[in-house]
């Protein structure tokens, strides 16, 4: 009598099914990690926008808290206003807003001396310039720094000495002054609208 030999393990379509479920959950699990390392850049890439844009409003706020009042003879004879806000920029060193704020305390105990300082938005990203002398001669040029990036729209108002909003600075009138505060409106590459006052001293 012939014996019959049993053998174990796994047929074809068994191997088939666990591969396939080996697959499914294999997908299943890649799918996860990604989305939770997308999920973890959007908001590292969140963070680091709204980290940039509370830099930018602290550094323009204590620019504007220093700013003095001391208009400054350019390289053409002519004397430009302590306090400048233009809608429309005529070149490359014109900006929204142009002002002249008190130095800084140097490395050591004395003052630097007051700096002309600018913000402008130039291809989507505010650009911060700072002229090496007050009273400019024909071959002063301003550094220029990026500040602010991701920026769609840079748009200034200033409130004059009768509580009204201006667009530009200054009005039609006054020769010289500063307003009493200036509002600063920013709209994000992204769609945020942010909106800050500022007082001047």
């Amino acid at each position: 009598m012939k014996q019959v030999k049993s053998h174990f393990g796994f047929t074809l379509i068994e191997l088939l099914v666990a591969l396939m479920i080996l697959s499914l959950i294999s997908f299943a699990g890649y799918q996860g990690l990604n989305t939770v390392l997308k999920t973890r850049e959007r908001v590292a890439a969140e963070t680091r926008k709204w980290q940039h844009l509370a830099f930018f409003f602290s550094r323009l706020e204590l620019d504007i808290a220093q700013a003095v009042h001391r208009p400054v003879r350019l390289s053409t004879g002519d004397i430009s206003p302590e306090w400048l806000g233009h809608k429309v920029l005529l070149g490359e060193n014109d900006a929204e807003l142009t002002f002249t704020r008190a130095g800084m305390p140097d490395q050591g105990s004395e003052m630097r001396p007051p700096q002309r300082i600018a913000y402008r938005l130039e291809r989507g990203t505010i650009i911060f310039l700072h002229w090496p002398t007050l009273d400019q001669d024909i071959n002063s040029k301003p550094t220029r720094y990026p500040i602010l990036e991701g920026v769609r729209e840079f748009k200034l108002r200033y409130l004059d000495k009768s509580n009204n909003w201006q667009e530009i600075w200054p009005p039609a009138g006054v020769i010289t002054s500063s307003p009493s505060a200036v509002e600063i409106k920013l709209t994000l590459s992204s769609g945020e609208k942010i909106t800050r006052d500022f007082a001047l001293q």
